[in-house]
């Protein structure tokens, strides 16, 4: 029974969140053919703004396509909220996004347990990290998860499913969760946001300076990391 409850339970998420891509696609498209084109910019962000609500749910029900389904890379989405809202208003509208889906996903897990996860993750994947020293260590998970969601590149998606079954409190999880992205989120949202005002040379410094700080603070945590448990787990979650 349980395993039925499951399997309708992935439906229902599967079609809601295909049903909401297909239709942000539908709705978008028009206003994005020429979005390459200083004008057609402009006609995107008014589209969205001006729709109020109904532009934040197209913006909010491709976020969730992204994270529940992980069928979209995240870097576009959050150009895409600095380009209608702004460096501050994307970065909100990004930051309340993801704390909403993170917080769904996390207690769906909660409820229905590892095999929810396996319905979207290989369960060799999933089994590996959760049967991980690592992850299974309560004094040092935390950190283990504020590094990885820091750090470009890491399976940020499966970390949000299996953390559920790791033994990490929601809300510091929900919180680390968020917060740790905010190098990406804020760097692209002030990306898009500098798009609207064609300062390509504001776009390279922006990313350049983001890369410069990841680097820097990734050195820091090496040279900390004195048991090298960093390069470990990372070896672990791919």
């Amino acid at each position: 029974m349980k395993k039925n409850k499951i399997k309708i339970v992935k439906m229902i998420i599967t079609i809601l969140v295909i049903a909401i891509f297909i239709y942000s696609i539908y709705y978008l498209f028009p206003i994005m053919k020429n979005i390459v084109t200083p004008k057609g910019r402009l006609v995107f962000r008014e589209k969205i703004v001006q729709e109020g609500a109904k532009g934040f749910f197209v913006l909010f029900g491709l976020e969730c396509a992204q994270i529940f389904l992980v069928i979209l890379p995240g870097e576009p989405l959050e150009i895409l909220a600095g380009m209608c809202y702004g460096s501050v208003g994307g970065t909100i509208f990004l930051t309340v996004s993801i704390l909403i889906i993170t917080t769904c996903i996390f207690y769906l897990v909660k409820i229905f347990g590892k095999k929810l996860v396996y319905e979207f993750f290989s369960k060799e994947k999933v089994d590996k990290i959760e049967k991980s020293k690592f992850f299974n260590n309560p004094k040092r998970v935390e950190l283990i998860m504020f590094i990885l969601f820091f750090i470009p590149g890491t399976p940020k998606d499966l970390l949000v499913y299996v953390a559920g079954l790791l033994p990490i409190k929601p809300l510091r999880f929900i919180l680390i969760s968020t917060f740790a992205r905010f190098p990406s989120i804020i760097s692209s949202t002030l990306a898009g946001s500098n798009i609207m005002q064609g300062k390509w040379v504001n776009i390279a410094i922006i990313y350049f300076i983001t890369f410069l700080l990841i680097i820097g603070i990734f050195i820091l945590i090496q040279f900390l990391d004195k048991n090298k448990e960093t390069k470990k787990v990372l070896n672990e979650i791919k």
